[in-house]
C-alpha cells in the first residue's frame, strides 16, 4: 500500500507562506547560534500547526465546569488551588485529573536551578521591569496577533495601569523564592491565569466577531510560546544591552525557571526550551504567525506609554509621573529604533537618554556589588523591594492580586 504524504496544515490569515518565512541571519547570529534562523519546513509547519491548539487539559476542565455550573465549579477549583484536591470530598473526577497532572513535577525539573533564577532576577533590580515593560511588551504589540485578544476581551478600554500591574503581580509570584513549590503563590496565580485563558478560548470560539481563519485559536500554544520566552529570552538579551552581564548559569537558570512556569501555564513539553540559544530560535519562528502592526498595535502601545502617568505616587506625584512616562519612552525608544516607535504611534523625537545615562553606573554598581557575597546579598534585597515598590505604585487603591481585571474581561467577552 503506497503511503500517504501528510497534508500540510492549515495556515491562519495571519502568518506568513512559507516561501517567505526566510529569517535574515547575521553572520555573528549564525556562528553564536550554531545554525541559520530561518525554520526548516517540519519546523514551520509544526509553528503554523500549534496555532490551532490550545490547552487541552484547561479546556476540558472549563467545559466541565461549565456543565455543572461555573458558580460551583470555581469555587471547587479555588479550594483545590489553595488547598489541594485532596481537601475536597468526592472531588469530582476531571478535577482530581487536572490536579494530578499539575502537581506531578516533570522529571526535568531541578528545583535548585529555578532558586538561581529567582536570584538572578532579584539581583537585576528595575532593569528586568524596564525590559519587560518597554521592550518585550511595548514590543509585543507590533505583532498584531496577539492584539486582537485583548481588543475582544475589552483590554483597549479597561484600566491600563491595572491591567499591567496584575501581569506584574504573576511575575513577583513566580519570582519569589519558592514561588513555584505547589502552594506558593506563583503556582497558584499561574493556574489562575491559565484558567481565564481557557475561558477567554470557549469565549471567543462562540463569538462571531472572532475570525478563526484569520487568527487560529485564541491564546493558543504559539501564542504561550512566544510570551513565555518575552519572560526569559526577551528579558536576558535586554539586560545585557543595559550593562547587566549574565553568565552561562544564570542564563540556563532564569530559562529553567520560566520553562517551568510555561508549563504550568499549559504549553506543551515539546515547545519548552532550556537553552536560551534554542529560545532564540523559537521566538524568531513563532514570529512568523504574526501580522504587521496595525491599529491595534497603536491603541495599545499609546496605553502602555501613558500608564506612568495613571500611577499613585506618595508624593510629587505629577512630577514623578511625567519623568517615569519620558523614561519609559526613552527605553523603548533604545530597544525598538525610531521606525518601530512611529509604527506604534508613540512620539516622534524620542532620544534614548535614560538608558544611555544609566548604562555605565549600571554595570558598575551590579558587578561591584556582586563580587563580595554580602553585598550581592543586599544588592538582591534592594533589587525586590524596588520592584515591589514600582507595582504597588501601578496597582494603587486597588486590591494588589491576580486576577480583577482579567476577570471583568472575561466575563464581558462572553
Amino acid at each position: 500500500m503506497t503511503a500517504v504524504a501528510p497534508l500540510p496544515p492549515r495556515i491562519p490569515g495571519r502568518a506568513r507562506p512559507f516561501e517567505k518565512a526566510r529569517i535574515k541571519t547575521a553572520p555573528w547570529q549564525k556562528l553564536l547560534l550554531g545554525r541559520d534562523l530561518s525554520p526548516t519546513r517540519a519546523e514551520y509547519d509544526a509553528v503554523v500547526a500549534a496555532c490551532w491548539e490550545g490547552d487541552p487539559a484547561m479546556d476540558a476542565l472549563v467545559n466541565w465546569m461549565y456543565e455543572i455550573g461555573p458558580g460551583p465549579a470555581r469555587k471547587l477549583f479555588q479550594q483545590a488551588v489553595d488547598r489541594g484536591v485532596d481537601s475536597i470530598p468526592d472531588a469530582p473526577e476531571p478535577l482530581k485529573a487536572f490536579f494530578n497532572s499539575v502537581e506531578a513535577e516533570p522529571v526535568w525539573l531541578d528545583r535548585q536551578l529555578i532558586q538561581e533564577g529567582v536570584d538572578f532576577i532579584h539581583g537585576v533590580g528595575l532593569a528586568g521591569p524596564y525590559v519587560l515593560r518597554d521592550l518585550a511588551l511595548m514590543g509585543g504589540y507590533l505583532l498584531s496577533g496577539f492584539n486582537h485578544v485583548l481588543v475582544m476581551t475589552g483590554a483597549l478600554n479597561k484600566d491600563t495601569s491595572l491591567r499591567i500591574a496584575e501581569t506584574g503581580q504573576w511575575w513577583v509570584d513566580c519570582t519569589e523564592h519558592n514561588g513555584l513549590d505547589r502552594f506558593g503563590p506563583g503556582f497558584r496565580s499561574t493556574l489562575h491565569v491559565r484558567l481565564v485563558h481557557a475561558m477567554v478560548r470557549r469565549a471567543l470560539a462562540r463569538n462571531p466577531k472572532w475570525d478563526e481563519n484569520q487568527w487560529g485559536v485564541p491564546v493558543n500554544q504559539i501564542d504561550m510560546v512566544a510570551t513565555y520566552l518575552g519572560f526569559c529570552v526577551v528579558m536576558l538579551g535586554g539586560l545585557r544591552q543595559l550593562g547587566i552581564p549574565v553568565t552561562s548559569r544564570e542564563s540556563k537558570a532564569v530559562m529553567h525557571l520560566w520553562a517551568y512556569a510555561g508549563w504550568l501555564m499549559g504549553v506543551d513539553e515539546r515547545w519548552l526550551v532550556f537553552s536560551e540559544k534554542d529560545g532564540i530560535v523559537l521566538l524568531s519562528h513563532t514570529f512568523m504567525t504574526q501580522s504587521r502592526p496595525d491599529w491595534t498595535s497603536q491603541e495599545l502601545a499609546q496605553s502602555l506609554s501613558k500608564e506612568p502617568l495613571e500611577r499613585k505616587y506618595p508624593n510629587l506625584a505629577s512630577l514623578r509621573g511625567k519623568l517615569a512616562y519620558h523614561q519609559h519612552l526613552s527605553v523603548s525608544r533604545f530597544f525598538l529604533g525610531k521606525k518601530k516607535m512611529q509604527q506604534l504611534g508613540l512620539p516622534d523625537g524620542v532620544l534614548p537618554w535614560f538608558p544611555l545615562l544609566t548604562l555605565a553606573p549600571r554595570f558598575a554598581s551590579y558587578v561591584g556589588h556582586k563580587a563580595i557575597p554580602m553585598l550581592r546579598e543586599r544588592q538582591q534585597q534592594q533589587g525586590r523591594a524596588a520592584q515591589i515598590a514600582v507595582l504597588k505604585q501601578m496597582f494603587g487603591d486597588h486590591a494588589q492580586a491576580v486576577g480583577v481585571q482579567r476577570d471583568q474581561n472575561v466575563a464581558q467577552s462572553h
